[in-house]
């Protein structure tokens, strides 16, 4: 439900905007977005003792000079008492922007450290692939095997030694 209501403004915002502005409001909103972690800001936010006025003073605070689009977005979500959708406003305004510049990022997943070198040959043959600009960072952890996944594109392409053993497991037992 909140997916859909922050869809509405972000296509708002989207039509009214170019890229460079719609970038800066992005990068606004995400600064806003970040103290939504605060456990004592939140309570700010849901209280019903503090006035709206008071919460968007708050929340436009964060800023040291916020454009008028901001502004008014966020006095918006504050007279509909909707400023608990931000953070939701700020992902889906991320990936409309990577489909607007044809920019993605992604997440290599794999138990060993990969040098930069390989890393940075994995994204340009993920990037050719896609005809895409890509960033790729990588995360150590214990999948055992190696996994990139592209959110934006939804691509996920993997290798795993577990799959691997028991493909083969399956494949001898068929034979026999």
């Amino acid at each position: 439900m909140i997916d859909l209501v922050a869809k509405r403004y972000v296509k708002a915002l989207m039509l009214d905007n170019n890229t460079k502005s719609l970038s800066s409001v992005f990068n606004e909103l995400k600064t806003i977005a970040s103290a939504y972690s605060d456990d004592k800001f939140l309570l700010i936010i849901s209280s019903t003792d503090v006035s709206v006025e008071k919460k968007v003073d708050l929340i436009i605070s964060f800023l040291k000079k916020a454009s008028n689009t901001t502004k008014n977005l966020v006095k918006l979500l504050g007279e509909k008492k909707r400023l608990d959708i931000i953070p939701t406003i700020v992902d889906i305004l991320d990936s409309e922007l990577a489909v607007l510049n044809n920019t993605y990022t992604g997440v290599i997943h794999t138990n060993v450290k990969l040098d930069n070198g390989e890393v940075a040959k994995l994204t340009k043959q993920f990037a050719a692939k896609f005809n895409v600009n890509l960033k790729l960072t990588q995360n150590v952890c214990d999948y055992d095997g190696i996994k990139v996944d592209i959110d934006g594109l939804g691509v996920e392409v993997g290798f795993s030694k577990e799959r691997l053993r028991s493909q083969l497991i399956d494949h001898i037992l068929k034979a026999v």
